[in-house]
């Protein structure tokens, strides 16, 4: 009898702790697509295109060390157009907020983007200055603003819900 009650109990708060609490679950929203294109519309993220940008490096220029690397990817939709994928990695400073529940972080990478000038010349590497700034409650954390060089560039939503942005050079 003894058995059959600590079964009944044990029964009952494993079903308990399985329960999903769907409100304290933090949405979190911070996968970025960059895509970089001419004043034409023209994707320069091609590789081994001639006039395009061959190869992409990030730098993390909050971090403790100068050579702190950020991962990212380079990802192509078709042969004319490819993006650069960034997810995380980068440090997130405290912005505003402290111990509130409304706070605001701050990223800041360094972009290296190396352009094919033709078969066997590459030009010297534009070194630009990606912002990148999230908003954090309980229930989201999200990217809220986007600078490049010191302009405020528009956040839009893919068809995945990821957040692209478009950088004109």
């Amino acid at each position: 009898m003894k058995n059959l009650l600590f079964g009944i109990l044990f029964g009952c708060f494993a079903l308990m702790g399985c329960r999903s609490d769907e409100d304290s679950i933090q949405k979190i929203d911070q996968i970025m697509s960059f895509y970089i294109q001419d004043a034409n519309g023209k994707n320069l993220l091609i590789p081994n295109k001639i006039g395009s940008f061959t190869s992409v490096a990030m730098n993390d220029l909050l971090a403790t060390t100068d050579n702190a690397p950020v991962s990212n990817s380079l990802k192509s939709i078709s042969d004319s157009v490819s993006y650069i994928e960034y997810i995380a990695g980068a440090t997130r400073q405290l912005e505003s907020g402290g111990d509130s529940d409304n706070r605001m972080y701050r990223s800041q990478i360094r972009v290296a983007l190396t352009k094919k000038l033709t078969d066997t010349t590459f030009a010297e590497v534009d070194n630009d200055t990606l912002q990148i700034f999230y908003h954090w409650t309980p229930s989201v954390f999200e990217v809220s603003r986007v600078l490049y060089n010191k302009s405020e560039l528009p956040i839009n939503k893919d068809s995945e819900s990821r957040n692209v942005v478009k950088i004109t050079k």
